[in-house]
């Protein structure tokens, strides 16, 4: 059992809480990241490299048919592996946007083929589900049961907005638990069908969800109602007979009080490893068990953790990712550091044995986000996602450096995020915005101010703009200059002037023969005389 600091090179800014780690043919991908990428990685998604004390990123092609995959936060991710002839492949529902807009939709995630230079390319396909369908949520799980012969995907929890009917401009951004209900579907015909069952009373959120054949679990979770952790473990047993499928489910005793938590597997049997997460707002959990699946159910031991160091132990807040068997990427916040060029600490965390270690390691999959301190309240940001998965080495040769991520290279978030301040008097706060205006749905209006070094953008609340206004100056070839750049607070550009060519119509003449004769020697004395 080892602790390892990690050196980010050049991506440290990309790595937030909220991010999420998958594998794919043996190499490890990180998407959901930091802002909105675009030149360095148009697609999103990055190859994650860790080699000798140091992280990498470059940057994932997706093919021309592939459909966008937004940077999401704390969504519901499965791992699939390759079975009925089908790849290796990840499926992919809900979560939340850098704009903290949520999202319902439903991706399937792919390997596409492998260049010449062993470079990977990506598909990923939008799903649509039919039937009874889950709304937008995210802090949920998602996992894959097998019986009869049969395949379907488990999904359960979350968290989510408030119905549009009850939110309040005091409740606009106020997330509940989505009601306890368990959704089956089946990725051939994206049949979804919604479960009721006694035994699942309160809704629960970013809790753990491992499962073998038929079964899956459930185990700790958070619940807003009730604020509260308690030490749940629920079994649920899913039957696929040929008409309608038969659910049922357990309560069991040996629960852990844990939410947020970073689960990986140890091996090809179903073992886990959970580390870190939250067992109160202010109180990290910082013990380690083993997970053990068998015929005979759930067994959970407790397991010596790492020696942490100082920084782990004084922060107030912790996530990360599964990053491979047995071992785990793990992130601290910096705190009141100044002189840290990063924001976050780096840890490589390997529960395997000397002769279980690689020293390159493939990435599994779970990660969490944690609370913006300024931005939302403790742990509601928080996210788990949960991998199985056979083991991968990483490549051993070295990746093309023309395709390493520059983090100078990347669009500031200053110009055109609407998470950020843009002005020093900027009262909008993304996690308690209220609409302004009424043509405001899911952001706050901004409008671009030509003036400044190239122009920034600003919110038109903070600029005490009037709703007419503000359509007036977002239609035809109008300038915008802020508040704070002097002057009036717009100013419309002044259409080009038309002038209208004159018609010049030539003189004719009636009679050019007749002018052309030649004046006689007393008319010219005679003119002479009359001008002097």
């Amino acid at each position: 059992m080892t602790l390892q600091p990690l050196t980010p090179v050049n991506c440290a800014s990309l790595l937030q809480p909220g991010c999420s780690l998958l594998q794919l043919d043996g190499e490890t991908l990180l998407f959901g990241q930091k802002g909105w990428p675009k030149r360095s990685c148009p697609t999103g998604v990055f190859g994650v490299r860790l080699k000798k004390g140091e992280m990498k990123l470059r940057a994932i092609s997706f093919s021309n048919d592939s459909c966008y995959l937004p940077p999401l936060r704390c969504p519901a991710v499965c791992r699939l592996d390759p079975y009925d002839g089908l790849p290796e492949s990840y499926i992919i529902h809900g979560g939340r946007t850098p704009n903290n807009e949520i999202s319902s939709s439903l991706y399937l995630l792919t390997m596409d083929s492998r260049g010449c230079n062993r470079k990977l390319m990506l598909s990923c396909k939008e799903k649509e589900l039919v039937g009874e369908v889950p709304h937008a949520r995210y802090g949920h799980t998602l996992s894959m049961v097998q019986s009869r012969g049969k395949t379907a995907c488990v999904l359960f929890g979350g968290r989510s907005y408030m119905p549009a009917g009850e939110r309040t401009t005091e409740t606009w951004n106020s997330v509940i638990d989505c009601p306890p209900q368990v959704f089956l579907f089946d990725l051939e015909f994206l049949c979804s069908s919604a479960h009721t069952l006694p035994e699942l009373s309160d809704g629960q959120s970013f809790h753990v969800a491992v499962s073998r054949k038929d079964c899956v679990y459930f185990i700790g979770g958070h619940s807003i109602t009730s604020d509260s952790r308690p030490p749940r473990l629920f079994r649920l047993h899913v039957e696929l007979l040929q008409g309608s499928p038969l659910l049922s489910c357990e309560t069991l005793d040996t629960g852990l009080s844990i939410s947020s938590a970073i689960i990986t597997r140890t091996g090809p049997a179903h073992r886990y490893v959970i580390l870190g997460g939250y067992q109160s707002d202010s109180q990290k959990r910082m013990e380690c068990c083993t997970v053990l699946l068998d015929e005979k159910g759930i067994h959970i031991e407790q397991l010596e953790h790492p020696k942490w160091t100082p920084d782990i132990i004084h922060s107030r807040t912790w996530f990360g990712g599964s990053a491979g068997e047995g071992c785990v990427l793990l992130a601290v916040p910096t705190e009141g550091r100044p002189a840290q060029p990063d924001s976050f600490y780096f840890y490589h965390v390997s529960f395997q044995t000397d002769q279980e270690c690689n020293e390159e390691e493939g990435t599994q999959a779970c990660s969490q986000e944690s609370t913006d301190y300024d931005n939302s309240t403790p742990l509601e940001d928080s996210e788990e996602i949960y991998f199985g998965r056979e083991p991968h080495e990483m490549e051993a040769s070295s990746d093309d450096e023309g395709d390493n991520y520059n983090e100078d290279d990347e669009e500031d978030e200053s110009q055109t995020g609407y998470w950020i301040k843009c002005c020093l008097s900027c009262q909008v706060d993304p996690n308690t915005w209220e609409p302004f205006y009424s043509t405001e749905l899911l952001r706050p209006a901004m409008i671009f101010c030509s003036r400044g070094e190239g122009g920034h953008w600003v919110h038109a609340q903070c600029m005490e703009l009037s709703e007419t206004l503000l359509l007036k100056l977002s239609q035809g070839s109008k300038k915008y200059f802020c508040l704070d750049h002097g002057g009036l607070p717009y100013q419309e550009t002044t259409p080009p002037r038309q002038v209208i060519p004159l018609k010049r119509t030539p003189m004719k003449v009636k009679d050019r023969k007749a002018l052309m004769y030649k004046m006689s020697s007393a008319k010219k004395s005679f003119f002479k005389r009359l001008f002097d």
